[in-house]
């Protein structure tokens, strides 16, 4: 897989790039990320990306022609699956977007600036809006490296442990089960008995409540779209039923 972004600040890219699971599926081929300095593609002296809003207002918007020059210039050395524009009004980044986006080849990804990009790149070139989450940021480079991080930990061999992937909060529309490691009592604060019992069974189903309750309690949004096997769903049914008699004891 490839993946291009185009950014006015290459540099706040190269930390996360050169590190962790991203480094290391560079290194194993698994994915090709460049990195493209978006000055590269004006045609002025001044290399001018931005200009003022046509209309007035405060601050500056980016120029349509060095986004549209660098996605040409792609789309030359060959197809391009997607052209992502990071954007506040964007559909919500989620496991699931990420998940789309790995299963493709090559993918493209504008990370805006200032008061925002020239509305012909959002409806003409790029073929799609995400954002991380309903809050301003001073640039697209950080929801860019997100993005890149959840895809890219979900190609085949970049995550060392395949299992830790299959059962990451959202994988399914659930959140995570609670984790405990050594000492098994820290402060007065035990590891629950169920995991050290060494029944399988028992720390499986365990696991799966938890999961439940923790979503149940924690984001219930994510329930109605959740996939649930029939265990799951009999328990959360009894979760939701004790819940609703608590609720009315108050």
């Amino acid at each position: 897989m490839r993946i291009d972004l185009v950014t006015i600040f290459p540099r706040l890219c190269d930390g996360p790039l050169g590190e962790g699971i991203i480094r290391r599926a560079i290194d194993r081929g698994l994915v090709d990320v460049r990195v493209h300095d978006l000055r590269d593609y004006t045609t002025d002296r001044h290399r001018s990306v931005d200009d003022v809003s046509y209309g007035g207002g405060p601050g500056m918007v980016f120029k349509p022609e060095p986004l549209f020059g660098a996605v040409d210039a792609m789309r030359a050395e060959g197809e391009v699956d997607a052209v992502i524009l990071t954007s506040p009004q964007g559909r919500t980044f989620t496991q699931r977007e990420a998940g789309r986006l790995a299963a493709l080849r090559r993918v493209v990804v504008l990370c805006g600036r200032y008061e925002g990009v020239d509305d012909r790149v959002r409806s003409a070139l790029a073929t799609e809006e995400l954002s991380i989450g309903d809050y301003v940021l001073s640039g697209g480079e950080l929801p860019a490296l997100v993005i890149v991080d959840a895809i890219v930990r979900l190609l085949p061999g970049a995550v060392g442990d395949g299992e830790s992937v299959e059962v990451d909060s959202f994988r399914r529309g659930l959140l995570d089960f609670p984790h405990f490691t050594r000492p098994a009592e820290y402060r007065g604060w035990r590891v629950p008995d169920v995991l050290l019992s060494g029944n399988h069974a028992e720390i499986r189903r365990w696991r799966m409540r938890e999961a439940l309750a923790r979503t149940l309690a924690l984001r219930p949004d994510l329930l109605p779209t959740a996939d649930l096997n029939s265990e799951e769903r009999e328990i959360l049914r009894a979760l939701m039923e004790k819940r609703g008699a608590e609720h009315g004891r108050d």
